[in-house]
């Protein structure tokens, strides 16, 4: 039996670790990992085993639409576009004012009706699927593996690992302590959905301290969530009354972006009391009666993500 020469030796072996490498990362972040492949079913199955939803009773009444508004079935939607400048550039904004006759009216849409990891499609896409009038990106669950994962009243994650947004029955919405919980305390106390993204930009009509230097996922391949930004997030009036902002950005001549403090003051001047930064950047996107309303990156391309929040 021939013995390898040295060179080719090291030569195979860089390849095989090369090869490694390359397979960790293709794992980690483009080859999808299916946990529940039929996520319907899976929320009919976890509702035939809870109490059922109670249905809502709505007055029936033609609906109003046109490009920027709807009115119709216990739902209101009012959005506006804003241009302002900073001293950082111009910067545009999407202000979706939204109040719901019941809380359950505001539902999450996994990719591909899928929960796991590298799933995705385009906003546009699920929210087409799911036959809503409005939605926006969601907090991008299938990046990571951690976090507390309640949607539509059903558990699909628990693992706490930061400050999340909870958001109950009732039409209330809260920040709380992932660490200091766990799903079925939460769905037994009214949760409807949760977020895992942040930081919480707003709780109780304040802008917490500290909120330039949180970064979410620390991981390679993540971008930072610091500095002028795309964003999107989540404020609340009062019960069943919520605000959704989109901001475009990373586009020189049409939208810099804004930094977190920008963006909580434009939930504060908008009388929200809590708010909550969502996934941004790329996946920053606002879709209204059939089509994206922002201008993601300034491209007019979306990017795939793993949810949305939507209402139909």
């Amino acid at each position: 039996m021939k013995k390898i020469k040295k060179p080719l030796f090291i030569s195979l072996a860089i390849i095989a670790v090369v090869g490694s490498i390359l397979y960790y990362f293709a794992d980690r972040y483009l080859i999808e990992h299916v946990q529940i492949s039929n996520v319907e079913q899976y929320e009919q199955e976890a509702y035939s085993s809870q109490e059922q939803i109670e249905s809502l009773s709505l007055s029936s009444f033609e609906e109003k639409i046109d490009d920027w508004n709807y009115e119709g079935n216990g739902i209101k939607i009012a959005i506006s576009k804003v241009s302002k400048n900073s001293g950082g550039g111009t910067f545009v904004y999407y202000v979706a004012d939204v109040v719901l006759s019941d809380a359950s009216q505001l539902k999450s849409a996994f990719a591909k009706n899928q929960f796991g990891t590298n799933i995705i499609e385009y906003t546009s896409k699920i929210a087409s699927e799911n036959n809503a009038i409005f939605a926006i990106n969601g907090d991008y669950y299938g990046f990571r593996d951690d976090g507390i994962v309640i949607r539509n009243g059903v558990v699909y994650r628990d693992k706490p690992a930061r400050t999340g947004l909870a958001i109950y029955k009732d039409g209330s919405m809260k920040v709380y302590d992932e660490t200091q919980t766990s799903a079925q305390e939460l769905l037994d106390d009214g949760v409807w959905n949760t977020l895992s993204f942040g930081p919480a930009i707003l709780v109780d009509s304040q802008i917490p301290s500290g909120i330039e230097s949180v970064e979410v996922d620390t991981n390679f391949g993540n971008h930072s969530i610091q500095g002028n930004q795309p964003r999107t997030g989540i404020g609340i009036i009062e019960p069943n009354h919520f605000v959704f902002i989109v901001v475009d950005g990373r586009s020189k001549n049409y939208s810099v972006g804004v930094t977190l403090t920008e963006f909580a003051q434009i939930f504060k001047d908008l009388c929200c009391t809590q708010a909550y930064n969502l996934d941004g950047g790329g996946s920053s996107t606002m879709y209204f009666n059939g089509r994206v309303v922002n201008n993601p990156l300034g491209k007019n391309k979306e990017r795939g993500v793993s949810d949305i929040l939507y209402i139909g």
